[in-house]
C-alpha cells in the first residue's frame, strides 16, 4: 500500500495548495492569509518563503508526536558544615548546567520566551531523571556522585565523593503540524538577509539511522546559507551559517542525496563539491557552463543522480553523467518542452510548469532506467470546496448587474452619462506585491497591456468578495475611485491600463449595431463575461515542489490519468491551451527525433590501475541517448573510491574499440580497449559474478559500441576477422582509408566487436565467403551474411555449436645418483608440474578449463602423442630442462618430462553451419577483388592427417561448397594459401615450400607441385599469399618476403627477411600486409599475440615501411583477405600548363 504524500504548488497570488497521491483534489492551506512565493518539500515537511520574505515551516500530521527532551543538570559540592550544597566554589561550574558543565542552564532559562518557537509547548513540568546507567534508583533521589566534576560519576556514594549530580528532564511537543508556523530568528546570532529561494535535501546522504534534513537559501544579495541542526525532533533547526560563493546566486536545488547545484545571475550553474554526512556544507564550488553560451540558466532542479535545468528561452535540459562520485555530470542534452521552472521528486521523477500556459505538468516514463521519460502530461486534479466551482465560470453574468458582478472598470465612462446614474464601485482585481509578481512571473507583465494580448486571470470570487467589502467601507466617493484607478481611457483606444483579466475575447463583446444607446450601455462590462469559454477556472502556477510526493513508475494515480485525448500528452513541445493547430502539426512531427536517455547500472569488480593491483568492488553504469535522427550517444562509467575519495572513470562508447573476454583466475571477466589503454597496453578489466551476467553486459556494451558507431545489420563482405586464444571470434569493419599508402588511421582506433562462436582458425575473402576451424579440427562455415541484420541472424541463422579442446600440463623430473628420476629438482629448476614453458605452476588440481564455459569431458592421461616422440610411458628425456627434447634415453639424460592431456567441450550457438567430416588444420581461400564475378571460389584446405584438399561448389549464394577433391601429394602439409591469379602455395611438415602449378577455373586442382627452396638455415611454419606477394613466418618468429613474384614466374626468385616477432602473417587481396606479433616493443608483460598493420605498402614498395601496433594481448589468428577496398585517389595534375583558349563567333574552343 502505497503511503500518502504531497505535492506542493504556489499560484502567482501567492496562496498555497497541496495535491495528494492518495486524492484527487487540489486543497488550499488552511491559512488563508498566508502568501508564499516559492516552496520546497519533502515528504516529512515544507518550506517555504513568505510574501514577506521570512521562512515559514509546514510539518505534515503524523501519528507519531514530535516530542524534543530538555535536560539539565542541578550541581552541589559538599562542605564540612552544611553537607551537599549549591554553594560552589569560584573554580567550579554552575550549579545549573548542560552535561559538559561548559553553559548554566537554570530552570526558568526554559519558559516559554526561551522555547525555539510558538509552534512549541510544554508536557508537564520537570522531573528528575531516577536511572542511572539503566539501572533503578530508587533511593540516591537521581544524584550521581564523583571526586570532583571533571571526574566520572557513578551511582554508589563514597568517602571520597565531594560532588553530586543529577538529571532533571521536561518534555516539549510540536503542535504546529499541519499548519504554517514562522520560523524565528536565531538567538544569539546575527539575523540572515531577505531571502528570495530555497531548497532542502540531503536527507538519503549516509547509511545511518538518524537521517538530517539540509536547508539552503539564497538571500536577496545574492549570498548562501545553511541551516544547519534540522531532524525529526527538531523540525526547525538550530541556526543559519552563511556559505561563500564566487558570485550572486540567483537560484539553487538541494537533491535528496549530496548534489547541490546553483544558478548565478549571469546565467552560469555553480556546483557544491565534496558534500557529505561528515561535511554538509561542502568543500568547493565548480563552474559548470549552461547548455548554450548565448542563453544563461533561468532554473535548475536536482534528483538523486539527475539534473535538470531551464534556460532563459524557456528550454528543458538533461545533465549527462551526473553522479554522487561526478556532481558536475558530463554534458547537456535538450529534452522537449518548454518550461519556467522544474522540480525533481524522490525517485527522480520530474514536475514542471508550462512557459504558455501556467499548467503543471509532470514526466510521464521516469525510470530507473530510463532517467529522462517520455513525454509531459497534464495534472489533471480537481479543486476543493474552498476553490472555484465547478460547471459555471465566475465571469458569467447571471441576471441584473449589480455591484458585486462589475469586476472590471471597462465602460466605466458610459456609467457616468448623468447625475441619475450612480458610479458603480469597481473592484480592483488583488495583486499581493509587485515584487512578488515580477519575480514569479518572469517576463509577464501585469500592468499595461494592450488589448487582445494575454493577462493574468481575473481574482478567484473568494478573494474578489473581499476587495468589494473593503471597497464598500472605504470613504470616498466616486472621484476617489476613479482617481485612485488613474485616467479612464477613452473608446478610441481601446486601451485598459488597470486591467488584469483576459481581454483576448474583447471585440465580441461589443453590442450589434442598431441597437440603442442603452443597450450599449448595458454591454459595456456585464455582456463581455458572456463570450468566454465554460472552462474551470484555475489560477496560473507560479511554483511547485514535488519533493515530497512520492511513487513509483508503477503507482496508478488518479489525477496523472487524463481522460481526455491523448494530445493532451505533449512530447516535444508545451503547446498553450489556446495553442494553434499548426504548432500541434509541427510538434507531433518532431515527435519522431524525441531525445531520450536510459540507464543501465550494476556492480562488477574492477582490476584496478594502480599497485597493488586487485580486484575492487565497483559500480557501472551505461548511458545511453539517443539524440536527432536516432544517433546514440553512449557513455559508460565506472565509480570506485580512492583513499576515502569518490572517483569515477568516463568512457564514451563510440572510444571503445574492442569488448573482449579474458581468463583471469578463473572469473567470469571481459577487458575494454579503448585507443588510449590500447597504446597505454593496460585494458579495462571487469568481472561479473555469473556467467548470465558476463553475456548480459557484453550483449549491452556491445551492442552500444555498434550503435555509437552506426554498424548496424550483418558484417559486411570487406571485414577483417580474428580470433583470439579464448577462442572467441573478433570482427572489424574497415574504411577505405584503411589501406591509404599515406595517413591512414592508426591500427589502435579500429573497432573490433564479437561474433557468436569459438573457432582457432578463421578465414574469409570479399565475396562474403566465411570458414573457420575449431580446436577439434571441424570445419564451419559462416552464414549469417544473409541475415540482412543482427536481429535476423540471432533468430534465423543461430545453430548449435560445440567446441573440443586440449588442455596440457607437464610432469618434469631431474636424475639424481641415489634415487634415479624424482620430483626433486635443484633449487633452480622449473616447476615440478608446470606448462610447457616452465615458467607456470600447473598441477592436476589447480589447472582449470580456459573459462567456465567450458565443462571437462576427460580425466588426465598421458600423452604419447607429444612432438619428438615419447617412450613407452610417455616420457621425453633431455640434457637439461631447456634443451630439447627426445623420445629415447641416453647416457647424458638428465631431467625428463612427460605430457598429460585432459579435454574439456564447450556447448554455445552462433551463425556457422558445420561442414562434415573431414577434420581440418588449416584452410584458405582465394582473395577476390571488390568487382569480381567469379562464379565458383577456390577454396583449399590441410586435413589433419595432412592431406591437401580442395572444396568444390563453392559460391556466394553457396558458401559451404558441395564436395571436397583430394590433391595427390607425397607428404604430409602444415600451410597453405591461395593467392591472386590461384597461386597456391604450401608448406609441408618438414617446413619444406612447394608451388601449386597450372591451378586455374578450368582446372581447379591443378597438374603438379614445384619444390621452393626455404631461406638459409629457417624453417618456415606458415605462409600468405596475396594478389602479386608471399610471405612467409619461419619457426623462430621472422618474417620472409619472396621477391620476384610475377604471373609468368609465380615461384619467385629469392626470400628476403622483412622483421622478427611474429607468428602469424596474412596478406590481403591489395597486398595488404598485417601479422600477429608475439610481443610489442616496451611492453615485457603483455601477453603474446598483437594485431600489427604493415604501413606504406604500395605497388612499388610492397615491403611496406614500418609496423603500426594496435590492439593485442592474446590475439591468435588474423585474415584480411576480404579487405578489397581501396583507397581513394587524388587526380594527379598534368605537369604541362593549362592550353589558352580563344573565343570564335561566340563559342569557345581549344588552341
Amino acid at each position: 500500500m502505497m503511503s500518502s504524500s504531497l505535492l506542493w504548488a504556489v499560484d502567482v497570488y501567492g496562496r498555497v495548495y497541496s495535491l495528494s497521491n492518495a486524492g484527487g483534489r487540489w486543497e488550499r492551506s488552511k491559512d488563508k492569509v498566508l502568501e508564499l512565493k516559492r516552496v520546497t518539500a519533502v515528504k516529512q515537511c515544507c518550506w517555504g518563503i513568505g510574501c514577506d520574505s521570512q521562512l515559514y515551516l509546514n510539518v505534515n500530521p503524523s501519528d507519531v508526536a514530535i516530542r524534543y527532551q530538555e535536560e539539565t543538570y542541578e550541581n552541589q559540592r559538599w562542605n564540612p558544615l552544611d553537607g551537599f550544597t549549591d554553594a560552589m566554589l569560584p573554580t567550579d561550574r554552575w550549579s545549573w548546567t548542560d552535561e559538559a558543565g561548559l553553559n548554566p542552564q537554570p530552570l526558568h532559562s526554559f519558559q516559554l520566551p526561551q522555547l525555539p518557537s510558538e509552534s512549541w509547548e510544554w508536557e508537564g513540568d520537570w522531573f528528575v531523571h531516577d536511572e542511572s546507567f539503566g539501572r533503578p534508583s530508587t533511593n540516591t533521589g537521581g544524584w550521581e556522585y564523583a571526586v570532583d566534576f571533571p571526574a566520572s560519576f557513578s551511582k554508589d556514594k563514597k568517602w571520597n565523593s565531594c560532588v553530586r549530580r543529577r538529571r532533571w528532564l521536561r518534555n516539549r511537543r510540536y503542535k504546529a503540524l499541519g499548519l504554517w508556523s514562522k520560523i524565528p530568528l536565531d538567538r544569539g546570532w546575527p539575523p540572515p538577509q531577505p531571502f528570495t529561494d530555497i531548497s532542502c535535501g540531503g536527507h538519503l546522504m549516509g547509511n545511518s539511522s538518524e537521517k538530517h534534513l539540509y536547508l539552503w537559501a539564497v538571500s536577496q544579495q545574492g549570498r548562501v546559507w545553511f541551516r544547519s541542526g534540522i531532524q525529526h525532533l527538531r523540525p526547525e533547526g538550530c541556526r543559519w551559517e552563511e556559505v561563500a560563493v564566487p558570485g550572486e546566486v540567483a537560484q539553487m536545488s538541494c537533491g535528496p542525496g549530496d548534489l547541490l547545484w546553483t544558478v548565478l545571475w549571469d546565467g552560469q550553474f555553480l556546483v557544491r563539491t565534496g558534500v557529505s554526512c561528515e561535511h554538509p556544507k561542502g568543500s568547493s564550488w565548480t563552474v559548470v557552463e549552461p547548455p548554450m553560451k548565448n542563453m544563461g540558466a533561468a532554473n535548475v532542479s536536482v534528483g538523486v543522480n539527475v539534473v535538470w535545468a531551464v534556460t532563459k528561452d524557456n528550454k528543458v535540459w538533461f545533465r549527462r553523467g551526473v553522479n554522487s562520485h561526478n556532481p558536475c555530470g558530463s554534458r547537456w542534452i535538450n529534452i522537449s518542452g518548454e518550461m519556467v521552472m522544474l522540480s525533481m521528486g524522490p525517485n527522480d521523477q520530474v514536475w514542471g510548469i508550462g512557459s504558455e500556459d501556467r499548467t503543471i505538468y509532470f514526466r510521464q516514463g521516469v525510470t530507473a532506467s530510463q532517467v529522462t521519460g517520455t513525454s509531459w502530461i497534464p495534472v489533471h486534479a480537481q479543486w476543493d470546496s474552498s476553490g472555484p466551482a465547478k460547471g459555471h465560470p465566475s465571469h458569467e453574468y447571471r441576471g441584473r448587474m449589480t455591484d458585486s458582478s462589475q469586476g472590471s472598470v471597462l465602460g466605466l465612462e458610459e456609467s457616468l452619462g448623468g447625475p441619475n446614474c450612480p458610479i458603480p464601485k469597481a473592484t480592483i482585481p488583488k495583486i499581493t506585491s509587485d515584487s512578488f509578481i515580477s519575480a514569479l512571473v518572469s517576463d509577464r507583465e501585469c500592468t499595461i497591456r494592450p488589448v487582445g494580448s494575454k493577462l493574468l486571470p481575473p481574482v478567484p470570487a473568494e478573494d474578489r468578495d473581499q476587495d468589494q467589502a473593503q471597497n464598500q467601507e472605504a470613504d470616498g466617493g466616486d472621484e476617489e475611485v476613479l482617481s485612485s484607478l488613474g485616467e479612464i481611457p477613452s473608446k478610441a483606444t481601446g486601451v485598459d491600463p488597470w486591467s488584469n483579466v483576459d481581454l483576448e475575447e474583447e471585440a465580441k463583446g461589443k453590442p450589434p449595431a442598431g441597437q440603442g444607446e442603452a443597450a450599449a450601455q448595458r454591454a459595456s462590462v456585464a455582456t463581455y463575461p458572456l463570450e468566454l469559454p465554460e472552462v474551470e477556472e484555475r489560477p496560473p502556477w507560479a511554483w511547485v515542489s514535488g519533493g515530497g510526493c512520492v511513487f513509483t513508475s508503477d503507482s496508478r494515480i488518479g489525477w496523472l490519468e487524463s481522460s481526455e485525448d491523448k494530445t493532451c500528452s505533449l512530447s516535444l513541445a508545451i503547446t498553450p491551451a489556446h495553442a494553434s493547430a499548426d504548432k500541434k502539426k509541427e510538434a507531433s512531427e518532431e515527435q519522431i527525433f524525441e531525445k531520450l536517455v536510459s540507464v543501465a547500472k550494476g556492480r562488477l569488480r574492477w582490476w584496478r590501475d594502480w599497485q597493488p593491483h586487485q580486484w575492487e568492488e565497483v559500480c557501472i553504469a551505461l548511458e545511453q541517448a539517443r539524440t536527432e535522427r536516432g544517433r546514440r550517444e553512449d557513455i559508460l562509467y565506472l565509480y570506485y573510491k580512492h583513499n576515502n575519495d569518490k572517483k569515477f572513470l568516463c568512457t564514451p562508447m563510440s572510444d571503445v574499440t574492442a569488448l573482449v573476454p579474458e581468463i583471469r583466475d578463473s572469473l567470469y571477466c571481459f577487458a575494454i580497449y579503448t585507443s588510449e589503454r590500447t597504446r597505454q597496453r593496460w585494458p579495462l578489466v571487469l568481472s561479473t559474478l555469473t556467467q548470465q551476467d558476463l553475456q548480459k553486459w557484453l550483449s549491452l556494451l556491445g551492442e552500444s559500441c555498434c550503435h555509437s558507431k552506426a554498424i548496424v545489420g550483418a558484417p559486411s563482405e570487406q571485414a577483417l576477422w580474428a580470433v583470439t586464444s579464448k577462442g572467441d571470434i573478433m570482427l572489424h569493419e574497415p574504411s577505405p582509408s584503411l589501406e591509404a599508402p599515406t595517413s591512414s588511421p592508426a591500427c589502435d582506433h579500429m573497432f573490433w566487436y564479437q561474433v557468436p562462436g569459438h573457432l582457432h582458425t578463421v578465414e574469409c575473402n570479399s565475396l562474403g565467403v566465411v570458414w573457420g576451424i575449431g580446436y577439434d579440427g571441424t570445419a564451419w562455415v559462416y552464414t549469417g551474411h544473409r541475415g540482412g541484420s543482427m536481429d535476423a541472424d540471432s533468430r534465423d541463422h543461430q545453430r548449435p555449436l560445440a567446441d573440443v579442446r586440449s588442455i596440457f600440463i607437464y610432469e618434469n623430473q631431474r636424475w639424481n645418483p641415489l634415487a634415479g628420476y624424482t620430483d626433486k629438482g635443484l633449487p633452480m629448476d622449473r616447476h615440478m608440474w608446470s606448462d610447457a614453458s616452465g615458467l607456470r605452476e600447473c598441477t592436476k588440481a589447480s589447472t582449470k578449463p580456459p573459462s567456465p564455459q567450458w565443462t571437462w569431458e576427460t580425466d588426465w592421461a598421458v600423452d604419447h602423442s607429444a612432438p619428438e616422440g615419447t617412450d613407452k610411458e610417455g616420457w621425453q628425456y633431455a640434457a637439461d630442462f631447456t634443451a630439447a627434447y627426445t623420445g629415447n634415453k641416453t647416457l647424458k639424460d638428465f631431467v625428463r618430462r612427460r605430457r598429460w592431456i585432459r579435454k574439456c567441450r564447450i556447448q554455445l550457438t552462433g551463425p556457422w553451419e558445420e561442414v562434415p567430416p573431414i577434420p581440418l588444420s588449416d584452410i584458405t581461400i582465394l582473395p577476390c577483388l571488390a568487382k569480381s564475378s567469379m562464379e565458383q571460389v577456390p577454396l583449399w584446405a590441410i586435413s589433419e592427417r595432412g592431406d591437401i584438399l580442395c572444396r568444390l561448389g563453392v559460391t556466394r549464394q553457396n558458401p559451404a561448397g558441395s564436395s571436397w577433391l583430394h590433391v595427390g601429394t607425397d607428404q604430409p602439409f602444415c600451410s597453405i594459401s591461395i593467392g591472386g591469379g590461384h597461386q597456391v602455395w604450401a608448406i609441408a611438415r618438414d617446413n619444406s615450400v612447394f608451388y601449386r602449378g597450372s591451378v586455374s577455373a578450368q582446372n581447379p586442382a591443378g597438374d603438379c607441385w614445384y619444390h621452393i627452396p626455404s631461406p638459409p638455415k629457417q624453417d618456415l611454419k606458415q605462409l600468405s599469399v596475396g594478389r602479386t606477394s608471399v610471405y612467409a613466418v619461419d619457426e623462430n618468429g621472422n618474417l620472409w618476403y619472396r621477391h620476384g613474384v610475377t604471373p609468368s614466374y609465380p615461384q619467385g626468385t629469392v626470400w628476403e627477411l622483412i622483421s622478427n616477432n611474429v607468428s602469424k602473417v596474412t596478406v590481403g587481396p591489395l597486398d595488404q600486409v598485417w601479422i600477429i606479433a608475439e610481443k610489442v616493443p616496451g611492453c615485457p608483460s603483455e601477453s603474446p599475440g598483437t594485431v600489427c598493420h604493415r604501413v606504406g605498402v604500395q605497388p612499388m614498395q610492397p615491403k611496406g615501411q614500418s609496423w603500426d601496433f594496435g590492439i593485442g594481448g592474446g590475439w591468435t589468428y588474423l585474415s584480411v583477405r576480404g579487405n578489397a577496398l581501396e583507397a581513394p585517389r587524388a587526380l594527379a595534375r598534368s605537369p604541362q600548363p593549362p592550353r589558352a583558349q580563344r573565343q570564335v563567333n561566340g563559342n569557345i574552343i581549344a588552341c
